[in-house]
């Protein structure tokens, strides 16, 4: 077993043992498997454009499949030996397709050509050859290109099926996934051809992170400033925790009436704002914070508690009998909803004794994504102008179980009064509850929403600076992100792309950089770790 792409990778070099996420080396093995399939598959499918082949089945599954690779999404091996198989059969469908096509029916050996074994067993003897540090590469940077482009595309794959679910689709997304899988797996490639690629793969990821905004709103509308009460109602009681709106939207409409209060965790916090979601009576608040908390919050509910997405760590300390999973998430031994039907946790939660009594512990803020942001425009640019407002601060990103994240929480605390706070992401659970007070009106902490909502974030930032006349890095805006898995990575070369630059990236660099590549980001981006919070203020305000 080797595993380092999340933040924390063992002795901030790799997992060798077992996954610090709880991931075993079974699950790990099988994960690279299935990985090295996708790359075949996708081979074909570059193939297959070249002749005017694109078939949205395969296009779908890679992106469902390489999203199921993801830090804390799957830890069930059952169903990798079944998308593994699943992926060779659409492999050879299409290499059909192709040839018909006119294109080309040789592939040469290696994943365009690897068949699996006929159990697990032989999956993972397999398995040992294909693993991170098997990658073509002429030199360490080389391969450190490769995975930061794999991880990036893992967190593409992410936001492109979180889109699809919600009926948006982009073919060109589709296409650079299966260029960006190939050009892992290809020989010859050098730092000049990678770097393009790990670019463009910042640009593809605005474009999948677009589709999954145009989605969300769409079918919720856009977001509204909204109060969140952090405390329960005396009654039956339901938590869903995760990223997933439409599984959030199912679970509200089937237990609409029956009695039972639904509540949010961790990402889904954001959800209490958009308008045909918060019409349900019975959506109440928000209970708990994040990961930092998740195994005492959860054993403390009352109620039954569903997971729709990368939102629970080492499965195997939560592990509770009202617990369910749903999507992409799976470990053995916690039920499974497959298909949305929602009852068997409607059940439970029946049959669980919920709250005994109201309990009223205050309220955060949620709700304000672009639409809200834009329209108090005008009082911004004025307060900007006036100097009522000094400078703002991104501080969001993935949130893990490090003390030193405890950074954010100190640095949210000690920003000056007369500045502004933005923030998304799980990684706001860090202060989100904090009492910040506003400037003029306008609230010092403001909740832009999930990781999901990133693009929010994105248009905030150009909408202000067009407003301004001048670019990105020339407002009074610092990023300060924490990162923890793929999507933060994916999010992180989307700001590359746009060229924005002074991002402080913490708690610890990602160990799939090498110094000269992180040396290049320094350079060209002036990327840097976090130091301390009363360093980087003064650093950034003087």
């Amino acid at each position: 077993m080797f595993c380092y792409q999340c933040e924390q990778a063992a002795k901030g070099v790799g997992c060798t043992i077992q996954g610090v996420c709880g991931k075993n080396p079974e699950v790990a093995a099988l994960q690279d498997l299935l990985i090295y399939s996708l790359q075949g598959l996708s081979q074909v499918a570059v193939a297959g454009r070249k002749v005017g082949v694109s078939d949205r089945e395969v296009n779908v599954f890679t992106v469902k499949a390489c999203f199921s690779t993801l830090t804390n999404v799957d830890f069930d091996p059952e169903r990798f030996v079944k998308l593994i198989h699943r992926c060779v059969e659409l492999r050879e469908g299409l290499k059909a397709k192709v040839k018909a096509a006119g294109g080309s029916a040789a592939y040469p050996a290696g994943p365009a050509t690897f068949q699996p074994g006929a159990n697990k067993e032989a999956m993972l003897s397999q398995a040992e050859a294909v693993g991170l540090k098997s990658y073509p590469a002429a030199d360490p940077d080389v391969l450190s290109l490769k995975h930061t482009l794999l991880f990036g595309v893992k967190g593409v794959s992410a936001y492109t099926d979180h889109a699809q679910i919600l009926g948006q689709e982009d073919e060109k997304v589709y296409a650079f996934v299966h260029e960006a899988l190939a050009a892992t797996a290809a020989e010859g490639l050098s730092v000049a051809a990678m770097v393009p690629l790990a670019l463009k793969c910042g640009e593809i990821n605005l474009r999948a992170m677009e589709l999954l905004d145009a989605g969300n709103t769409g079918r919720y509308g856009h977001p509204v400033p909204t109060k969140v009460p952090l405390g329960h109602k005396k009654g039956k009681a339901i938590v869903v925790s995760g990223h997933d709106l439409l599984d959030l939207e199912e679970i509200l409409k089937q237990s609409e009436g029956k009695g039972i209060y639904v509540y949010t965790h961790g990402e889904m916090l954001p959800c209490h704002g958009y308008p045909q979601l918060k019409k349900y009576p019975h959506f109440y608040g928000h209970y708990g914070t994040a990961w930092q908390n998740q195994a005492k919050e959860f054993a403390q509910f009352p109620g039954a508690i569903v997971i729709t997405t990368n939102c629970l760590q080492r499965p195997q300390e939560v592990y509770a009998d009202n617990l369910f999973t749903c999507g992409l998430v799976g470990w053995p031994g916690i039920k499974h909803i497959a298909d949305r039907n929602f009852q068997p946790v409607i059940d439970k939660a029946l049959a669980l004794p919920g709250f005994a009594a109201d309990e009223d512990k205050g309220f955060v803020n949620s709700g304000f994504a672009r639409n809200t942001v834009m329209s108090v425009a005008g009082t911004v640019i004025d307060a900007l102008k006036n100097k009522n407002i000094r400078h703002f601060f991104l501080v969001g990103g993935c949130d893990g179980a490090k003390p030193t994240r405890n950074y954010y929480t100190e640095f949210v605390e000690k920003v000056p009064k007369d500045c502004i706070v933005l923030t998304l992401a799980c990684g706001k659970f860090r202060f989100f509850d904090k009492d910040l007070g506003d400037i003029g009106g306008i609230p010092r902490l403001l909740d832009i929403g999930q990781c999901n909502d990133a693009y929010s974030a994105v248009q905030i930032a150009v909408a202000l600076a067009k407003a301004f006349n001048v670019g990105v890095n020339d407002l009074p805006l610092s990023l300060i992100l924490s990162w923890y898995e793929q999507k933060a990575v994916a999010i992180l070369l989307t700001l590359l792309y746009l060229g924005i630059k002074n991002i402080r990236l913490g708690p610890s660099l990602p160990a799939f950089i090498t110094p000269n590549v992180l040396d290049v980001l320094v350079k060209n981006f002036n990327i840097m770790p976090i130091t301390t919070p009363d360093a980087d203020l003064k650093a950034i305000l003087g």
